[in-house]
């Protein structure tokens, strides 16, 4: 029975094997599956697959234990034959390539690997508890029926319109969990749903059967945990049909990442149930399953570990099995690469429990008690093993196991090396440069972006901020992986509160990190925490900009004026006097005849003609006084009329 339905891609898998608990399974950030002695705290194998991580391992599942007599034909080679006892012996793996790999503990090699079935990643693997079956569900919305007497395929079936994130066959075997959001229950002898349940808003990562209930009789129980959820949700198969919401829901910190559970044969009997948080946390719950129950359950004991300094630093918990007494529980803690195995008694009536732990002692002591032959297959001169990171980065191996401890004493290259040979600064998209390139660049900016935030390594983060594109940022934030988008993010706040010119930076950073990942982002429930710096960093720096506009707008006012009187002074003082003064010099009496002739011209208008006559001749005297008076122009305008006036009532007379 596998100790977790499915898991994430996010997560790496830490499995205890079955009933005694002497194994414990791993599968590392490095792409090998290590498996550890739980009795000893030793490493027991260490596995390398022929290309680790070109099909990282996603999940894991133990085999059911087994004795050699009653076991299939193909137990028969293990060197145990004598013993009767019941051991752990086959683990199933599941790659993000498709295939399924099925390693023995008892050769310390590969028994078969399982290909053909998926066309996507495998995320859940699942043993059959009795027949020698398993089952497995992908990417690629499609659970797939293996038969490992023969090695292939025994049958294929769509699922669900979205991927199969997670897997669990009943303890009778003859039904089958399978959920992607939604759950459905499968009648393993036809293949067709038996039941459907309302599920989770995430990807659910964890099925698990609570009691041993033949399912007419309403008393089947199973429980599903979901990604960014906090709740383990409780579901009971009723006989009406009606059971298509959660019965009962355990309140947890963060969401599930390793559950194992001891369940209920009747009504009278509790489920005791363990635990693990994304955040590191063990809850423990003890609950009888009997109908439904409204308020959420909180854990009996949550446990917490912490190392032994002045200021003590938590200890994640990776796994935990819980044993036949109610007190002891077998743990697993540390890092993944080098994890450390306990049996604690834990005081269950405390609420919560923190266990303090030196952690570099325990770890020292394992290192020298490992034992020193760990099987590893031989690689042939020809397959290549990828570099980890993005898919793309290939690096051949040379030959065995030999030549690979022979490279292992040379030294290796430092970072900065690397970066000088890769040379970042010049790398740049030519015009006449073909497409790969500007993929290959990205493919570097995404893999060293990746790296400077694992190792907090300052110079590779500034080698990858520098770059002013915006093609290269956009692409290099879509190609990174999703669990380093958070830690991406808080390295862009805490850069922004720096110098001004680097936030201008920054922010085009931020700005495609919103772009692409905002559904991510959106979908993690801690996140206003998580980016509360940065949202009150914003918040106070667009109340100062309010202000600055306003000082903006006035220094720009004072500035504008005090140029224009600059430029007001620097003119000299505009000289009144007329430049040009025209004088006529004709005598009246041309005016006279001038005048005679227009009567005779035009006899009806002659006395406005003389009117305007002698206004013209005002007009000129005023001008010669005063060039540039207004008012002067009106008052010979109005002695004009005046005079017309008077010539009229002559002319009347």
């Amino acid at each position: 029975m596998a100790a977790d339905g499915g898991s994430s891609s996010l997560q790496l898998p830490c499995v205890f094997s079955p009933k005694s608990r002497q194994y414990l399974a791993v599968c590392a950030q490095d792409g090998r599956l290590r498996i550890w002695n739980t009795d000893s705290k030793t490493l027991h194998q260490e596995y390398v697959p022929s290309a680790h991580l070109s099909a990282t391992c996603v999940c894991i599942a133990w085999g059911p234990c087994r004795t050699v007599k009653e076991g299939p034909q193909r137990k028969k080679r293990k060197s145990e034959a004598v013993q009767v006892e019941e051991k752990a012996d086959l683990l199933a793996m599941g790659t993000a390539a498709g295939t399924v790999l099925i390693y023995s503990t008892a050769k310390g090699a590969l028994h078969c690997t399982l290909d053909g079935g998926h066309s996507g990643g495998v995320n859940c693997v699942q043993w059959h508890p009795e027949d020698s079956l398993l089952y497995s569900g992908s990417d690629d919305t499609y659970i797939v029926e293996w038969d490992l007497q023969t090695g292939k395929t025994r049958s294929k079936w769509k699922a669900d319109r979205a991927a199969v994130t997670s897997l669990c066959v009943s303890p009778d075997g003859k039904l089958l969990l399978s959920a992607g959001q939604t759950i459905k229950m499968w009648d393993l002898d036809t293949k067709e749903i038996y039941r459907k349940f309302t599920g989770h808003s995430t990807a659910v990562t964890t099925l698990r059967f609570a009691t041993t209930r033949p399912p007419d009789s309403n008393g089947l129980y199973f429980l599903s945990g979901a990604a960014h959820d906090r709740l383990l949700s409780v579901w009971q198969v009723r006989e009406d049909g009606k059971d298509k919401n959660s019965v009962v829901s355990f309140t947890l910190t963060d969401e599930p990442r390793h559950i194992d559970l001891v369940a209920s044969n009747s009504k009278e009997e509790a489920v005791r149930l363990a635990v693990v948080c994304k955040d590191g946390q063990l809850h423990l719950f003890e609950h009888f399953l009997n109908g439904p129950c409204k308020k959420p359950l909180s854990p009996s004991c949550t446990v917490q570990m912490s190392d032994t300094k002045e200021s003590p630093m938590p200890i994640p918990l990776l796994a935990a099995a819980l044993g036949a007494d109610t007190r002891t529980v077998l743990l697993a803690y540390g890092n993944h690469l080098q994890p450390v195995m306990e049996r604690a008694e834990i005081n269950t009536a405390e609420r919560h429990v923190c266990l303090t732990r030196d952690v570099q002692t325990s770890l020292s002591l394992s290192i020298e008690t490992t034992v020193s032959k760990v099987k590893t297959p031989v690689v042939k001169s020809k397959s290549k093993v990828l570099v980890p990171g993005l898919p793309g980065h290939q690096a051949p191996v040379k030959g065995t196991t030999e030549k690979r401890k022979k490279d292992a004493d040379t030294k290796e290259m430092s970072i900065e090396e690397r970066l000088g040979e890769i040379d970042l600064s010049t790398a740049s998209i030519e015009k006449g440069a073909p497409k790969g390139t500007a993929s290959l660049q990205t493919d570097n900016f995404a893999v060293l972006l990746v790296q400077g935030l694992e190792s907090s390594d300052a110079s590779i983060l500034n080698k990858v901020f520098q770059t002013r594109k915006e093609m290269v940022i956009k692409k290099t934030v879509a190609r990174l992986p999703l669990p380093a988008v958070l830690p991406l993010v808080e390295e862009l706040t805490k850069r922004l509160q720096g110098h001004p010119f680097t936030a201008v930076l920054m922010v085009r950073w931020l700005k495609a990190v919103l772009m692409h990942h905002t559904s991510y982002l959106a979908s993690l429930p801690d996140l206003v925490t998580q980016l509360g710096v940065l949202y009150h960093m914003i918040e106070s720096r667009v109340k100062i900009f309010h202000k600055l506009t306003k000082l903006h707008g006035k220094l720009y006012l004072l500035t504008t004026q005090v140029a224009t009187n600059d430029s007001s002074n620097a003119v000299s003082d505009v000289d009144h006097t007329a430049k040009l003064v025209y004088e006529e010099e004709s005598s009246e009496d041309d005016e006279a005849s001038g005048d005679e002739g227009l009567h005779d011209d035009d006899s009806d208008h002659w006395d406005e003609d003389e009117g305007m006559e002698e206004t013209m001749e005002e007009d000129k005297r005023e001008q010669s006084d005063d060039d540039d008076d207004p008012d002067s122009r009106t008052e010979s305008k109005a002695n004009g009329d005046e005079d017309m006036e008077h010539e009229n009532e002559s002319e009347e007379e």
